[in-house]
């Protein structure tokens, strides 16, 4: 099982960028889906972005799409979501979760806040 640990969070002004990243403990890293999903307060976790272990094929919710970029590097156990032209309503918490089967395991979360 993985251990997952966000950076990269902060305070931007609309139109900035910031790169989040998700450094996961565990040898089994590349056998997981990676996911960036965002909570913002008082709203549900909403799933952000992916990126399949196996094929490394994206996707992305139509709100972040040609704005938010997900990647992975599997040498450094390590998942980023670059997100560029942010707006105000990205502000939320950041969660990358790590899936394969039946389990997800959660990181504890980075804020990110884009002020107008």
């Amino acid at each position: 099982q993985v251990q997952l640990v966000e950076s990269g969070g902060g305070l931007v002004q609309a139109g900035g960028s910031l790169r989040l990243s998700c450094a996961a403990s565990g040898r089994t890293f590349s056998s997981y889906s990676m996911v960036w999903f965002r909570q913002a307060p008082g709203k549900d976790r909403d799933l952000v972005a992916s990126i399949s272990w196996s094929t490394g094929s994206t996707y992305y919710v139509d709100s972040v799409k040609g704005r938010f970029t997900i990647s992975r590097d599997n040498a450094k156990n390590t998942v980023y979501l670059q997100m560029n032209s942010l707006k105000p309503e990205d502000t939320a918490v950041y969660y990358c979760a790590a899936t394969r089967g039946a389990t997800t395991t959660w990181g504890q979360g980075t804020q990110v806040t884009v002020s107008s």
